[in-house]
């Protein structure tokens, strides 16, 4: 693996505003990616996991979001330096994005060839038979059948499963250093899910492509990962290769997350979930963010802010009683 992280993201906020109040949903995360690394960001509802990846591709609503604060480097530059022109030639070229629902993601009234074909011939100034040929090829990569003829079709002509994978080739079109994955196996049945992971997978190993996963799913995290950052209330909490994280969780919120995956050599009546729910980001309390439904807070884990810090090698936790 490369030395120099492909993607470096130091410091982030990203904050929305209201007519009362800021909304902190990214505040102060840092992670690396290195080429064809797999990194894994995990977390409740709420944590701040998909506004880490849409503020990477440059995509939080001018209206009411702006990021207020860190670096966002990719291959050596800092993207957020980058106008919006540069933005978008760098989208679906070196930076590609799978959205969690592909109905909503594809245009429902163009053709899918049109929709495959769009970004390439922008991108490299072919000609329109040879990005057909391009498509052809990616749509029969991903295992999609009759691919010259699903070209012709509409998104609503085909399954959720096949939409996924339609989505998945359009992405690899233009062979992206870096490809960020948000929830892509949700609203996909099991059988699905394992072929479309098992396709970024490939994506990674024959491609050179990272891949930057964001998922609250921990089973997808074990299949997926090299590295895993755990995210609460907009911070992260716990980073450290998958491997570790699953043996030797510390965090107290990363080991409920463990605690409440089911286990086929245990018998339990009932699954273990954690007490409490999230802070609003409006709102966060003045200490650590976990405190008031962490297991083991002390007095002084309300009154201070921990700092994440490096326990061992590789192994990052915000936590003082660590």
């Amino acid at each position: 693996m490369s030395k120099e992280p492909l993607l470096e993201v130091k410091g982030l906020k990203t904050y929305f505003y209201t007519k009362d109040s800021t909304i902190r949903a990214v505040d102060g995360v840092d992670l690396k990616i290195h080429p064809k690394e797999v990194v894994c960001i995990v977390g409740e509802s709420g944590s701040g996991k998909s506004v880490t990846s849409l503020s990477v591709m440059g995509l939080i609503s001018k209206t009411n979001g702006k990021i207020v604060d860190g670096e966002i480097i990719f291959d050596g530059k800092d993207l957020l330096e980058k106008s919006e022109a540069e933005m978008s030639e760098l989208r679906g070229n070196e930076i590609s994005m799978i959205f969690q629902e592909p109905m909503t993601a594809l245009n429902p009234v163009l053709r899918i060839g049109d929709q495959m074909t769009e970004g390439y011939i922008r991108h490299y100034d072919v000609s329109k038979e040879e990005a057909n040929q391009k498509a052809i090829e990616m749509l029969e990569f991903v295992s999609v059948p009759r691919a010259k003829e699903i070209m012709d079709e509409y998104p609503h002509q085909l399954s959720g499963g096949l939409r996924q994978r339609v989505m998945i080739a359009m992405m690899m079109m233009c062979d992206p250093k870096l490809l960020i994955a948000d929830e892509p196996t949700t609203a996909l049945d099991v059988t699905i899910q394992a072929q479309v992971l098992e396709l970024m997978k490939e994506m990674s190993g024959d491609l050179n492509t990272a891949i930057l996963l964001v998922t609250h799913d921990l089973g997808v995290v074990a299949d997926m990962a090299d590295h895993v950052v755990v995210m609460y209330a907009g911070q992260v909490v716990e980073t450290t290769d998958a491997d570790t994280l699953f043996e030797e969780a510390l965090h107290p919120y990363t080991k409920g997350l463990m605690e409440s995956i089911p286990s086929i050599s245990e018998d339990k009546d009932r699954l273990y979930s954690i007490p409490g729910t999230v802070p609003h980001p409006a709102n966060f309390p003045k200490g650590c963010r976990f405190a008031n439904r962490c297991p083991i807070a002390e007095e002084q884990c309300f009154q201070k802010m921990p700092n994440l810090r490096e326990i061992r090698p590789g192994h990052s936790v915000r936590c003082d009683l660590i």
